[in-house]
């Protein structure tokens, strides 16, 4: 199960750019989310609004994480 929160590294590594450009992607969506009148958690962002935002499908890791029988080519 993943945590509801992601971090810089783990926005980072989705998107393949630096660990400091994960930071800054949570900044401007924690920016959105704040201006919505949400409270926000700095270098934090809620997983599924990432995914929302991003344009991925939040479910297809999910479904990834809890196939025991993935196999890799």
């Amino acid at each position: 199960m993943n945590k509801p929160m992601m971090t810089a590294l783990e926005v980072a590594n989705i998107v393949e750019v630096s660990e400091r450009t994960g930071y800054n992607i949570i900044k401007q969506l924690n920016g959105e989310l704040k201006a919505r009148g949400y409270l926000t958690i700095a270098g934090r962002i809620p997983r599924k609004y990432f995914y929302e935002r991003i344009g991925l499908d939040y479910l297809s890791e999910s479904r990834e994480e809890d196939n025991p029988c993935k196999t890799t080519p």
